[in-house]
C-alpha cells in the first residue's frame, strides 16, 4: 500500500454543513478510486500566504489516505480542480 496526504484549503465563505458536505466528497473521491482514508486532521482557518480570489483566510484539512492503485491520485486531483469551493490542495507521496 502507497500512503499519501491530501492537503485542502477550502473557502471561508463555505458554512459548516457545506465544509463537512465537501470534506465528504474528497472521501467519496478517495474511496471510488480504490484508496482508504486513514486520518483527517482540521487543522482551522488559518491566514494564507497570498490573496486567492481576493480572500486572505482559508480552512486548512490534511487527508491521509492509502492505496494500491497508482492512478488513484492522479484521479483525485482530476476531480477535485473541477470543485469551485476547494482553492488549493495538494498530493503527496509519503516515504515509507
Amino acid at each position: 500500500m502507497k500512503k499519501y496526504e491530501l492537503a485542502v484549503v477550502l473557502s471561508v465563505k463555505l458554512e459548516e454543513e457545506e465544509r463537512a458536505a465537501a470534506i465528504e466528497k474528497v472521501k467519496g473521491y478517495i474511496a471510488r478510486f480504490n484508496g482508504t482514508v486513514t486520518n483527517i486532521e482540521e487543522a482551522g482557518k488559518k491566514r494564507l500566504a497570498y490573496e486567492i480570489q481576493k480572500v486572505r483566510e482559508g480552512y486548512y484539512y490534511f487527508i491521509a489516505f492509502e492505496t494500491e492503485d497508482g492512478n488513484c491520485p492522479n484521479e483525485l486531483e482530476a476531480r477535485l480542480r473541477l470543485q469551485e469551493m476547494i482553492m488549493r490542495y495538494l498530493i503527496v507521496k509519503q516515504e515509507a
